[in-house]
């Protein structure tokens, strides 16, 4: 810890992803936020740049310099390089605390296939999917994907953020194309059966509310109205999905309701995007806790 009697806490946003505009915005919340609580925590802005370049204060410095006398780090990464091992890595190598997942626990869940295996061994109802490598296309294994699966069928990066490669295929030659498409952002494809339905998010905390593990009120874009034992049911889900991924202080997992009800869980992100109108910010706000409330929670949580 420093000598001050101020929490220094580095804020580390951008980073050499497709998730970086986001994470610029994640950080940006973070740092407003800390900044609008002066007596108790000192923010350092650290931008990473798309190379990979670690900045502070406009110069770009080794991470070990820019952490220097930092008592604890708020991980506002998105996507590789973030949501992955990469910089847990570097901060675990520090011995430094930081907000969010470990290494380990963080690369499983941006795994979707490694993730969706976990979701079945635990009974958590997904939907089903098979995998292609890009190394290996089998070009039979499509034949049978395509004569089995209902259609339209649903491609998407096994890695991907921010919907980036995912698309619909209706007919083969869509399916080969949209695989191909997303080789571009991951070496593994995941071609999963299309659910219809309304898609929410939920977020849960360690420790809030007196809590073990606690789960605010799940959101959507097309603001659904679920009955109290939905939002109980896809809570659960949640929660499970975050002890058996082994994730650390926060997650937010991503889920479908059908038309007759039936609730599916698509995926879990490990450091959900945090920022005026975001999903995760819509869910905190819907269950009364302010931006502050939760930075100020997860923060001590890290330390």
């Amino acid at each position: 810890m420093s000598f001050s009697s101020k929490i220094k806490v580095a804020v580390l946003r951008g980073g050499p992803s497709v998730g970086y505009d986001t994470s610029l915005k994640t950080g940006e919340h973070v740092l407003s936020v800390l900044r609008n609580i002066p007596d108790t925590y000192e923010p350092l802005d650290i931008f990473i740049s798309k190379e990979g370049e670690w900045h502070k204060e406009g110069l770009v410095h080794e991470p070990h310099q820019v952490l220097r006398y930092v008592d604890v780090v708020w991980n506002a990464l998105h996507g590789s390089y973030g949501d992955d091992i990469q910089v847990q890595r570097v901060l675990e190598g520090l011995k430094i605390p930081f907000t969010g997942s470990n290494s380990v626990s963080s690369v499983l869940s941006m795994n979707k296939d490694m993730a969706k295996n976990v979701y079945q061994r635990h009974s958590l109802n997904t939907p089903l999917h098979e995998l292609f490598l890009k190394d290996n296309l089998d070009e039979d294994k499509l034949v049978t994907v395509f004569r089995t699966y209902l259609h339209p069928v649903i491609v998407k990066p096994s890695n991907g953020v921010d919907s980036l490669g995912v698309r619909l295929a209706h007919t083969f030659h869509e399916l080969k194309l949209a695989i191909k498409e997303a080789f571009k952002h991951s070496p593994k494809v995941l071609v999963e059966e299309f659910i219809k339905g309304d898609e929410v998010s939920c977020v849960v905390v360690e420790g809030a509310r007196g809590h073990k593990l606690y789960a605010f009120l799940p959101v959507g874009k097309n603001k659904p109205v679920l009955k109290v034992e939905e939002n109980k049911q896809i809570g659960e889900m949640a929660k499970c999905a975050h002890e058996m991924l082994g994730l650390r202080h926060y997650s937010g997992s991503d889920f479908i309701i059908t038309p007759k009800r039936k609730i599916y869980i698509l995926e879990t992100n490990s450091l959900p995007a945090f920022y005026d109108g975001s999903l995760m910010h819509q869910s905190l706000g819907a269950t009364g806790w302010k931006s502050h409330d939760f930075v100020k929670h997860v923060l001590g949580l890290a330390l």
